[in-house]
């Protein structure tokens, strides 16, 4: 058996049990704390609330992700492969934090996953990040006049923000044509 693909293995079975878990309550029990009125996923304060700050605040905290290695160190696991949605387009390689994911906080100091894109290398670049809350039946919340996708596979909604690749959909839009799964 080959020992060095264990760490991988692990990982991965994580990931689906973290899945599994959220699509199994994404019924009718809730899976993150209640703490707004009717369900709402709540908003961190944001210093200045034009999209410019928001990019600036999210720039500021991510920068250090650029090295994955600080992801994993901050508890980020592989939520999927870099994924390309037919004619859509790409959304890159998620990594996502399960805490910060549960706690139903949409907060740019602290992002619930981040977005990379497989370089060439077979090295990973952060493109975007992602915010996400936990689907327990409440209306999707909004982000800066974003408002949230739902995600049924994972049991959330969610929002992309494309903070260090320029997207010429948006910069919410859910894929990014100027990202890349290495297909030629």
């Amino acid at each position: 058996m080959n020992t060095t693909a264990l760490p991988s293995l692990g990982r991965s079975l994580t990931i689906v049990a973290a899945v599994a878990v959220f699509a199994a309550c994404a019924g009718d029990a809730p899976v993150a704390p209640d703490r707004t009125p009717a369900g709402r996923a709540q908003l961190a304060t944001l210093s200045g609330t034009d999209t410019d700050g928001a990019i600036t605040t999210l720039q500021r905290v991510t920068a250090r992700y650029h090295n994955l290695q600080a992801a994993l160190d901050d508890d980020f696991v592989l939520l999927h492969p870099c994924e390309a949605r037919g004619d859509e387009g790409p959304v890159g390689t998620v990594y996502v934090n399960i805490a910060r994911l549960m706690d139903g906080v949409i907060d740019p100091e602290s992002p619930d996953a981040l977005i990379y894109e497989p370089a060439t290398n077979g090295a990973l670049r952060l493109v975007g990040v992602e915010f996400a809350v936990p689907n327990t039946g409440q209306n999707p919340p909004t982000f800066l006049g974003a408002t949230f996708q739902r995600e049924d596979e994972f049991g959330v909604y969610a929002l992309h923000a494309w903070v260090w690749r320029n997207n010429p959909e948006g910069l919410f839009a859910e894929t990014n044509p100027r990202v890349s799964c290495g297909e030629a």
